[in-house]
């Protein structure tokens, strides 16, 4: 209890003196104060920053309109086009919460999310009409699904009751929304792969948000009215809080819907792109692109995160004049948590040298408390000597509320007083940190977590397997792929490309693994698979 002084005396929080802390907040300066500037581009569609608000307080007009309202569910499945960029904050501006869906799950998992989230209203790109029209089959009650149209897009069917601008022209174009009651509420729900069975529903806060938005900036020194490319999902954490971030920026988000080079490099050059987000993956597909794409003549910026880059994707990106941050966090802490800042003093350093400082993940966010290495039983923080491994933890204002409808893990994750990520790593005399080992066994796949579990599971149902097991294999292009090691039951045959298209049947292709082995499974004396020998394999096979 906080002792009385007199400070505490009639001094009270009130409206004059305090507001809770949320991203919806961005918008609404920067479209009083930069209505004229260019704030959404997607091809032939260009919006100012009026245009965009002005869109938003129509959804949420309509969705008010709808009798959707405080704690509801309100899904999307889409590209990063300007759809999905209304959405976060179109949404919330109701009191409702956003689940953006990963485009890359299956039908079963997309039920799943929508079921266990309760939805009422889904958004669809016409791109994933075909999955999610397999989805809504399975899905256990009645909900509102919206039509997003898109006249670069050929292909996709209709599945919903009206569309998207239609929903937008019920809307009030000067819908009076408000702020959160309080800054601890929902805004956003985010599902992870899940390492056993189902993934698990991971909740944002406006408090969080707002803040890890701020931090985006701060920490990637992002210079007002950036122009920034959506190579990165805005699925992903909510596009690692960049839909806000770029608010307060007061910048241009360039929509794309193909990751892919040419796409790239041509906005480099015709909407003068300075920053980009994206995986390994992304990098390592620019910096081996035709050199007659590499048509640009400024400074641009990347952060990237997933399986850590390899130190020559690095030199390879800034050799061509694009400036490398490597940034770590989890799904539970809104994104980047952690970034290796840059020092002055390291620029004399060769290109080398660079690369291998860069490949470490770094040190806290602006925006968050507490970061260590530290034994998971004891909580005890291991020597900072970059040998010593343990479990990295965090926290502060950009970890989770938690997870949707399970307080055991929620509990389980929050580890005395900090989040356990489950992953393993050191930390050295500077007090950065490097990951070295994921204690979930979660594969990480151009950007996308992939759950060996899940992969197992599937492996299992083949009527010619015994027992399978499931590790990350490196890969220069995807930074890591499932490899599978399967034993097959007495008189059984199977081939490698039997079994990976089997898995390319029953869950999402890119799940499924690269690479089956043959043979006997090592196990320890109680029948328990050895993973770490697997490794060792598997990296052979490199």
């Amino acid at each position: 209890m906080a002792l009385s002084s007199i400070y505490t005396r009639e001094l009270d929080k009130c409206r004059a003196n305090f507001t809770p802390l949320t991203p919806l907040s961005f918008i609404e300066r920067t479209a009083q104060v930069y209505p004229d500037y260019p704030s959404v581009v997607y091809g032939e569609r260009r919006y100012s920053w009026a245009e965009t608000y002005t869109r938003c307080r129509r959804l949420a007009g309509a969705l008010t309109a709808r009798g959707i309202g405080q704690g509801n569910t309100v899904s999307i499945i889409a590209a990063n086009i300007p759809e999905m960029y209304e959405a976060h904050f179109g949404v919330p501006m109701v009191g409702a919460v956003l689940n953006a869906i990963n485009t890359r799950l299956d039908a079963a998992i997309i039920a799943f999310i929508l079921n266990h989230a309760e939805a009422k209203v889904l958004l669809v790109d016409p791109e994933f009409s075909g999955v999610v029209k397999e989805a809504l089959k399975q899905v256990d009650h009645d909900l509102l699904v919206i039509d997003i149209e898109d006249a670069s897009f050929e292909g996709g069917e209709k599945l919903g009751e009206l569309t998207y601008d239609a929903l937008l022209a019920e809307g009030d174009p000067e819908f009076d929304w408000s702020l959160p009651s309080d800054e601890w509420d929902a805004i956003t729900l985010n599902y992870t792969s899940g390492t056993t069975g189902n993934p698990k529903g991971v909740v944002y806060h406006h408090r969080g948000a707002a803040l890890n938005a701020q931090s985006d900036l701060l920490d990637w020194d992002m210079p007002k009215h950036a122009t920034y490319l959506w190579t990165l999902p805005m699925f992903h954490c909510n596009g690692w809080c960049f839909p806000w971030a770029m608010a307060a920026n007061a910048g241009v988000s360039v929509c794309l819907r193909a990751v892919r080079a040419e796409p790239i490099y041509a906005a480099f050059k015709d909407e003068k792109v300075t920053h980009f987000c994206g995986a390994p993956i992304v990098l390592n597909m620019l910096a081996h692109a035709p050199d007659e794409l590499k048509d640009f003549d400024h400074q641009i910026k990347v952060m990237t995160a997933g399986a850590p880059p390899p130190a020559a994707v690095i030199e390879a990106m800034e050799a061509m004049g694009v400036e490398v941050t490597h940034v770590y966090g989890l799904t539970e802490t809104y994104g980047p948590s952690v970034v290796c800042a840059w020092k002055d003093e390291w620029n004399t350093k060769d290109a080398q040298e660079r690369a291998a400082l860069k490949v470490r993940q770094g040190v806290r966010y602006s925006a968050l408390s507490g970061l260590m290495v530290a034994d998971p039983e004891t909580l005890e923080p291991v020597p900072a000597d970059g040998e010593t491994m343990g479990e990295i933890f965090m926290q502060g204002n950009v970890v989770m509320k938690g997870y949707l409808k399970n307080p055991e893990a929620t509990d389980k994750a929050f580890n005395g007083g900090w989040f356990a990520s489950g992953d393993l790593g050191v930390m050295y005399p500077d007090g950065y940190i490097a990951l070295k080992d994921r204690s979930k066994d979660i594969i990480i796949s151009g950007g996308e977590n992939i759950s060996s579990v899940e992969v197992e599971g599937t492996l299992y149902k083949h009527p010619a397997v015994m027992e399978a097991a499931v590790v990350a294999r490196p890969d220069e292009k995807w930074g890591e792929t499932p490899c599978a090691f399967v034993e097959l039951k007495p008189d059984a045959t199977a081939t490698e490309a039997e079994l990976i298209a089997f898995c390319r049947d029953n869950m999402a292709h890119f799940k499924a693994p690269k690479k089956v082995v043959f043979g006997t499974l090592p196990k320890t004396s109680t029948g328990k698979i050895q993973k770490f020998v697997l490794r060792d394999q598997a990296r052979a096979l490199t």
